[in-house]
């Protein structure tokens, strides 16, 4: 599975409407950035050896990234539908997710709703509180009712 972090124009990554990034925007910030190379595809050895292949329109890898090629380590950034979206992203990672976010007028934000600011540290918008659970199930977008 993984965790994943978004570069988004919405005010919260999963909401159904909002300010979108298309697609042709972000291969054009591709393009004009030096650092980038869009592949259309990114893959990943299994432990059993075999091979998994993801490809996408969108998907880009970040070739400036210090871990690029260790032990089939790559940076993928992957366009799906309305945003920009990389998984499992390092420090080092999520501060290149802030810089593309500030060039696209978006914001970077995880799966939890957390942004993440220019050191790639993790800022919430409001400070957490105790919440009752009960009341707040109703109110928690679909992919939070499990927990």
């Amino acid at each position: 599975m993984g965790y994943d972090v978004h570069i988004t124009r919405k005010q919260h990554w999963a909401d159904e409407t909002g300010p979108r990034i298309e697609l042709d925007e972000w291969l054009r910030y591709v393009e004009g950035d030096a650092e980038m190379r869009l592949d259309g595809a990114a893959e990943a050895g299994l432990a059993d050896g075999g091979t998994l292949r993801v490809e996408g329109p969108g998907i880009a890898v970040w070739v400036a990234y210090s871990g690029h090629g260790r032990d089939g380590n790559m940076a993928w950034f992957d366009h799906f539908e309305d945003r920009v979206t990389v998984k499992n992203p390092d420090r080092e990672i999520l501060r290149k997710m802030f810089a593309i976010a500030q060039a696209l007028d978006a914001r970077v934000q995880g799966d939890e709703g957390e942004g993440y600011d220019a050191d790639g540290e993790a800022v919430w918008d409001e400070p957490i509180q105790d919440v009752d659970l009960d009341a707040a199930d109703a109110q928690r977008p679909w992919w939070r009712f499990w927990d």
